[in-house]
């Protein structure tokens, strides 16, 4: 059987807070939104992402 892999379907910028989920349909990251409010963050942040060396796409079966 061979390994699983998995991506990410959300994230959030480190920096300023910027929420993203993948939607799928568009095949494209996607601004978050919170209570009605899009989770843009700051629109001249070079976004440091939350996925790191930590996230394992293997799925372990």
């Amino acid at each position: 059987m061979s390994p699983q892999v998995r991506t990410p379907t959300a994230r959030v910028c480190e920096r300023c807070g910027r929420m993203e989920y993948w939607d799928d349909e568009l095949d494209a990251w996607q601004i978050d939104s919170e209570d009605g409010d899009k989770q843009v963050g700051n629109p001249h942040c070079l976004h440091e992402w939350d996925i790191n060396g930590t996230f394992n796409p293997v799925v372990k079966q």
